[in-house]
């Protein structure tokens, strides 16, 4: 990628820092930042009002919810609910799904603690059986463990990442879901880390619910969306009732309103929306696929200089299979303490602890590693610095 493309950024922009922690969340380019400035220099309620500022604000958000829609090949506007994060919508299904007792939810062992803890929260109250599914020793998926623990359990609800934060490999979700709808089970995927540089045909994987956030991809933070397919989000409770979420009210009783507006209570992040759509239209300027190739030729290239490292490399050793993502811990360097020595070598960040995945870190008793995760900003020549500041320091210590 180029230095035009650099340049969008303002925290790149003629500034001497290397920012390899895009996994947690990435760099806002100038668009998305104006995008979000121009709601605020009018202001408005979506649905809330017949004057001008109301209906310019509702025009944003729904297109701000189409603009999403194609994004990920959704059937319907009404498909798409907003919320704040990933987090919640995954807590929003956790809460509304018409779970019985004794349901039971899989999960695997790598899952970050979004899609972990609730989960646990509603098995310690006895409320499901939460079950979890072991991942191959290099953190990629087994399809034929899946299919036996399908075969001997009653599932309800499948809750699996599609691309892990941990490693960067990406499940086989398409036969994941097929295995499961085999099954009588529902399918939930954390798009968190996928949408980064994956492209997304939410029909053709057919899942049932999907989430992901908009921070991840550029947008900004704030901004969450649960995809659901529409006869299964029709069935599912409101989360959080409020203004919005009714179309009438008396002293007794209220009606519902329809789908989008039954899941998205009160006053929502409308000039987050509108980042978002802005977002969205400069990785279409770009092409998914061109990112894809960019940071998966990025990590194969560190993968390269730090194979000749004593580390250890968390997920397959292939550097195709991580995608974005390189995670490391090394045996004689304490990782939090190697992360910030970085940043106050060369203004290299990079993230180190455990990544919200607590409980795989426990099981295998690792330490804390150190992940870089790379995103179209980032350049083979920010790689050399990195490695060449990674050698000084092992060298000094």
């Amino acid at each position: 990628m180029n230095n035009n493309i650099r340049n969008e950024f303002p925290a790149l922009k003629d500034k001497k820092v290397i920012y390899f922690d895009s996994a947690c969340t990435t760099l806002k380019p100038y668009r998305v930042i104006e995008a979000m400035n121009e709601y605020y220099s009018f202001s408005g309620c979506h649905k809330r009002g017949s004057h001008s500022f109301s209906r310019k604000t509702t025009e944003a958000y729904e297109k701000g919810r189409d603009k999403v829609r194609k994004f990920i090949n959704a059937g319907s506007p009404a498909e798409i609910i907003f919320t704040k994060n990933t987090t919640e919508a995954i807590n929003l299904i956790s809460y509304s799904f018409p779970f019985k007792k004794n349901d039971i939810v899989l999960t695997t062992n790598i899952e970050h603690n979004s899609n972990f803890l609730p989960w646990m929260r509603l098995a310690s109250g006895k409320e499901i059986i939460h079950k979890i599914l072991p991942v191959n020793n290099n953190l990629t998926f087994d399809l034929d463990i899946l299919e036996n623990v399908l075969k001997n359990n009653k599932i309800t609800l499948i809750s699996i990442l599609h691309t892990s934060n941990l490693t960067g490999a990406t499940f086989p979700v398409k036969e994941i879901i097929s295995l499961a709808h085999r099954y009588g089970a529902q399918v939930l995927l954390d798009g968190a880390q996928s949408v980064t540089h994956h492209k997304i045909d939410i029909q053709n994987l057919d899942a049932d619910f999907f989430v992901f956030s908009a921070h991840k991809i550029f947008g900004p933070p704030g901004v969450g969306i649960l995809y659901g397919k529409k006869h299964l989000l029709e069935n599912l409770a409101p989360f959080i009732v409020g203004g919005e979420t009714a179309e009438d009210v008396n002293n007794i009783d209220f009606v519902i309103s329809p789908l989008p507006d039954k899941f998205e209570a009160g006053i929502q992040n409308y000039p987050g929306v509108t980042g978002f759509s802005e977002a969205i239209n400069f990785i279409e300027n770009i092409g998914i696929e061109k990112i894809h190739q960019h940071v998966t030729g990025l990590n194969r290239y560190l993968t390269q200089k730090m194979s000749q490292e004593n580390i250890e490399i968390i997920g397959p050793k292939d550097a195709e299979l991580r995608g974005n993502i390189f995670n490391f811990i090394c045996p004689k360097f304490d990782s939090i303490q190697l992360a910030q020595i970085i940043d106050e070598a060369n203004n290299i960040m990079v993230r180190a602890g455990v990544h919200c995945v607590h409980s795989w870190f426990n099981q295998e008793h690792k330490s804390a590693s150190a992940r870089i995760s790379f995103q179209v900003y980032n350049t083979r020549e920010e790689i050399d610095i990195f490695y060449e500041t990674f050698k000084k320091i092992m060298q000094y210590y």
